[in-house]
């Protein structure tokens, strides 16, 4: 692999100087897994920072209740600090990294940009392999779908992309792994991998308590968890239809189209609902969002990827709602660009938080069962 990018080093002395701060005064170890963390440590280096970092929600909490955040001489801004090395690490630990330095750019426009490419690609190669055919309406007994664009074509497209994220991914988390300093086989302990599942699912840290995380503002709200909540597992319904479908094509031999009452096209609905709902509600938190706590270079790579999720929940259920119509074709492409665009472009926005979130998870896990460090003079 290149040398990778690594973060720059006035924001890792800022980091170390701001956590250095909060270490000595810990008014703030019950309020998420960042403290507890924190405290094991004296030396901040790029990888502690990019732990941290990837541990925190940005919910502000710490913030709030700092009694050394600004107008105080020593300016503390944590949550913004760590926001900053989030997102910074995504780009530092991302490959290759010449697509993370185009996509660090201009995010919205970059992702949006490539689901219309991939939308026009598939729009034209359609409508020259039967314009009659890509502006017709067709039964669902007639095969609806691949009357446009054939099985193969779409099978041997998706996968083409989908294997390059799930490489890019997997080196982008390698990355991160090692610079954590743990070693390979340690990420696959049992009982820690289990804790970190248990805290992502339920996004643990997100729940502040009974009252909720302080997000957009000081108030402490259960909104930003349930929108989580929304977008997660509406994503993984829309996987979880995608698994079946493909088990009905390829073991039971029996294509898409599926009836309405169908398992894949139940699990798809409630999905795209969830993808419409969730990604909606975040974008509105974030327009609201106390500004004292955000990145603008972060704020771009959010905005993009809940763009994203949205065009290609959106166009997926216009597509099953209007899949025996003319119009038919023109979805399909949209649809296909849009979840292509998407595909292509996780290992190089929001979506790696959730990757290197959970391997923070797993490595906060394996460090709580270890003796806490003696620190001291001789």
């Amino acid at each position: 692999m290149a040398q990778r990018s690594p973060i720059a080093p006035g924001l890792v002395a800022e980091g170390a100087r701001m956590a250095s701060i909060c270490n000595a005064c810990r008014y703030c170890e019950g309020y998420c897994a960042v403290f507890p963390a924190l405290e094991r440590r004296l030396d901040f280096a790029q990888g502690d920072l990019a732990y941290l970092a990837n541990l925190c929600h940005n919910c502000g909490s710490c913030y709030y209740a700092c009694q050394y955040a600004p107008p105080h001489e020593f300016g503390l801004n944590f949550p913004r600090m760590l926001a900053e090395v989030r997102g910074a690490s995504y780009r530092s630990y991302a490959w290759p990294d010449a697509l993370a330095r185009l996509f660090e750019r201009n995010g919205l426009v970059v992702s949006v940009a490539t689901a219309a490419l991939f939308a026009v690609f598939l729009s034209v190669a359609g409508y020259l392999a039967g314009a009659r055919s890509f502006f017709a309406a067709h039964a669902d007994a007639e095969g609806a779908f691949y009357a446009v664009i054939p099985h193969a074509a779409m099978a041997w497209s998706f996968g083409v992309v989908f294997v390059l994220a799930i490489v890019a991914l997997g080196a982008g988390a390698a990355r991160f792994w090692r610079d954590t300093e743990e070693r390979p086989r340690d990420f696959a302990s049992i009982v820690p991998l289990g804790e970190a599942l248990s805290d992502a699912v339920t996004l643990r840290y997100l729940g502040g308590g009974a009252d909720g995380c302080t997000y957009p503002d000081e108030r402490p709200s259960q909104l930003r968890r349930a929108f989580h909540h929304l977008t997660f597992y509406g994503f993984m319904l829309c996987f979880a239809a995608t698994c079946i479908a493909t088990f009905y094509h390829y073991v039971l031999h029996r294509p898409a189209p599926y009836p309405f009452a169908s398992w894949p096209v139940v699990l798809g609905i409630l999905g795209g609902i969830g993808l419409l709902a969730g990604p909606t509600g975040l974008l509105w938190l974030k327009a609201v969002r106390d500004s004292a706590l955000t990145s603008p270079q972060q704020t771009g790579m959010d905005v993009a990827f809940l763009v994203l999720l949205i065009l290609v929940s959106a166009s997926g259920l216009l597509l099953l709602g209007l899949r025996e119509t003319a119009l038919m074709g023109l979805l399909l492409a949209l649809h296909l660009g849009t979840v292509m665009a998407l595909f292509l472009t996780l290992p190089f926005g929001k979506f790696v938080h959730a990757v290197y979130r959970f391997a923070a998870l797993v490595r906060f896990h394996l460090e709580r069962k270890r003796p806490l460090p003696e620190f001291g003079s001789e």
